[in-house]
């Protein structure tokens, strides 16, 4: 480039050179050839790094914080079979991390190699990583802790007559261990916490904030493994004192004292079996949720995971039964073939890889589906509590075990006299659904609304008993043998629609509309590929998509329920879906919301008065519907407020 000066400005940090072009530039005056670029200096040769630093690079990538010292200790103690772990801390783990357990304990003679980087009993061959069953494999964690750290290890094999110590400070080992007594089992020391790292250090939190993330560690781990026995303490405090739960009432124990009490109270359990897979745990009634995802525990053959598609899975159960952006509450237990999942695609081992991952999703699916299904008054079983809990979520009232005779009331009225109430009504008062409409939504047979006021003989009261009056034309009361029940009418009348109408849509399968105008929507191509691969995915929805150019899609035909729908955003959305999860459930999902509306707006309205009749068909009908508990919007369709709270209410028996 004649006539511009090139000036050579040198930077510290980073060192590397910029030109700056100068119009002033005389090349007589400054040759180009005489600018240095370049740093003079030869680079330095390859080497390989010593053993400290690359213990203190892989600690990097394993040792984030305290908790991650706890996580990887804890994990080797029950690998090697202990049923006993006490964990005691100091300064939030920085200054003090002591693990004892009961396991099978280190051979003498095998101490020092144990805190040799990538040493480890637990693999053998390249056939062993494909069916991992313990915690850890890499054996990269002793090496890495001893790095950073001043660590004592002590151990007796359980074949041993006494045991021995190993002291190390940054790797530095000494010849050999030293024998000692210890029980058989295994102890380790970490004190001062990279001391020697002290840029390591400045980031660590708040004492209080290091004892939350190993609390949180100690809990996951807990949850996986009832049979082991937990003792925790913190600057000689006992915090968590867990015994060994070997019984389902045991185990539910433990749930509530490391989640949430209430979680107990409000949960749905969980067992289903396919082929190869298994499923079991607990997961939390649509009522009780959380605004933040902080109780869902995932456990895939004993490891606790945080995988996008389990996350995607249990979401998608949930869809229509939460309130808005509430996140469901779960403990689960899923476990199959080693080899159909791969658990070493992440240094600490939380996210994995399925081998049939489709398969994974629709089986998680279906297994919290069908327990949700579940939550309806006939269904559902009420958990006695000694009082009316407070919570995060919804508030749901308790069932006592106290049973009153319920008092006969008339439960029939004339639909004439009904209707001559209605016309007494102000306009604003009245809805848009006619009484007979509303009776017709509830299976209400003509001929009964003609019947006379004489109640029948009750043979046994319903769970939700028998209507009594309506309140402020909103909420519906009925007695049954726990106490009063309270009803939200449109929340209720909605859910039995919704489902009704979701019944007969899934009936009558996907049906196509053609489109007048093809819709072109432009794709990256290889979105267009993937929409060319799924064709026949796409058919059985009543979608007709060619490709008319590498990344132009035409859409030539659309479910006749989602005509309305913006198609270039919903296949592009569908496509994201197939590329992450081999599926989409947005098609189901947009649908469904559709059904939600009609339902929500063919509803009975606030205000609307209903008859006797009328109100005790719609708790029969609620009886019969499955996940009438809640409305499609997930907000609680009934509560039930037993005698023994309401005596509270009116200190009866004080």
């Amino acid at each position: 480039m004649r006539g511009f000066k090139f000036l050579a400005v040198k930077c510290t940090y980073p060192k590397f050179f910029i030109l700056l072009a100068n119009p002033r530039y005389n090349p007589t005056q400054c040759p180009f050839s005489e600018i240095n670029l370049m740093n003079k200096s030869m680079p330095p040769s390859i080497h390989l790094l010593s053993p400290h630093i690359a213990n203190q690079i892989a600690a990097g990538e394993v040792i984030e914080r305290p908790a991650s010292v706890v996580k990887e200790l804890l994990e080797n103690s029950l690998d090697a079979g202990a049923d006993q772990i006490e964990i005691e801390l100091e300064q939030g783990g920085v200054g003090l991390c002591r693990i004892r357990d009961n396991g099978c304990g280190i051979r003498g003679e095998e101490l020092g190699l144990a805190l040799s980087r990538h040493a480890t009993s637990k693999i053998q061959s390249l056939d062993d990583l494909e069916h991992i069953n313990s915690l850890g494999f890499r054996g990269e964690a002793l090496a890495s802790i001893a790095s950073v750290s001043r660590l004592t290890l002590s151990s007796r094999f359980y074949a041993a007559a006494h045991g021995y110590c190993l002291r190390a400070e940054a790797s530095n080992l000494p010849a050999a261990p030293d024998p000692i007594a210890h029980p058989i089992g295994t102890t380790i020391e970490i004190r001062d916490l990279f001391y020697n790292t002290p840029a390591r250090r400045k980031f660590l939190r708040t004492e209080k904030t290091e004892l939350a993330q190993i609390q949180e560690v100690v809990k996951r781990l807990a949850l996986s493994r009832f049979n082991v026995a937990f003792k925790l303490s913190h600057n000689r405090k006992v915090l968590w004192q867990l015994r060994a739960a070997t019984k389902e009432h045991e185990q539910l124990q433990r749930v509530g004292q490391l989640c949430h009490p209430e979680f107990v109270q409000n949960l749905l359990s969980v067992q289903q079996t396919s082929s190869a897979l298994q499923l079991s745990g607990w997961i939390s009634q649509p009522t009780f949720s959380r605004a933040q995802a902080d109780l869902q525990y995932f456990f895939l053959n004993g490891r606790v995971i945080r995988d996008k598609l389990i996350s995607h899975a249990l979401k998608q159960a949930y869809h229509d039964v939460l309130y808005g952006e509430r996140q469901p509450c779960y403990v689960l237990y899923l476990s199959l073939d080693p080899s159909e999942v791969d658990v070493n695609v992440h240094p600490n081992k939380s996210e994995v890889r399925f081998a049939q991952s489709g398969w994974i999703h629709d089986f998680l699916v279906h297994s919290v589906q069908q327990a949700l299904n579940r939550t309806s008054p006939q269904t559902i079983q009420p958990i006695p509590q000694p009082k009316i809990a407070t919570s995060d979520a919804p508030t749901q009232y308790a069932f006592s075990n106290t049973t009153r005779n319920p008092t006969q009331s008339a439960v029939r009225e004339s639909l004439a006299s009904y209707q001559h109430l209605q016309a007494s009504l102000p306009p604003r008062l009245q809805t848009s659904i006619s009484p007979r409409e509303f009776s017709e939504s509830l299976n209400i047979p003509e001929e009964e609304d003609k019947t006379s006021n004489d109640a029948p003989a009750l043979q046994a009261t319903p769970v939700l008993g028998y209507a009594l009056a309506q309140l402020q034309g909103v909420y519906l009361l009925a007695e049954n043998t726990q106490g009063l029940v309270l009803v939200d009418i449109h929340a209720a009348h909605e859910r039995i629609m919704y489902q009704r109408l979701k019944t007969a849509w899934q009936q009558q399968a996907w049906h196509g509309q053609a489109l007048l105008v093809p819709v072109q929507v432009e794709v990256s191509e290889i979105e267009a590929e993937l929409a060319e691969q799924e064709q026949a995915w796409f058919k059985q929805f009543g979608f007709e998509i060619t490709r008319t150019a590498p990344h132009i899609l035409s859409v030539r035909q659309v479910p006749n329920l989602l005509q309305q729908a913006d198609i270039a955003v919903l296949l592009k959305a569908i496509l994201v879906d197939l590329a992450h999860f081999e599926r989409s459930e947005r098609l189901i999902t947009l649908s469904e919301e559709l059904l939600s509306t009609f339902a929500c707006h063919s509803s009975v309205r606030a205000n609307r008065q209903l008859s006797l009749t009328e109100m005790n068909a719609l708790l029969r009908e609620m009886e019969q519907t499955e996940r009438s508990n809640q409305c499609n919007h997930g907000r609680p369709t009934w509560v039930q407020v037993d005698m023994a709270g309401l005596d509270a209410l009116f200190l009866r028996g004080r």
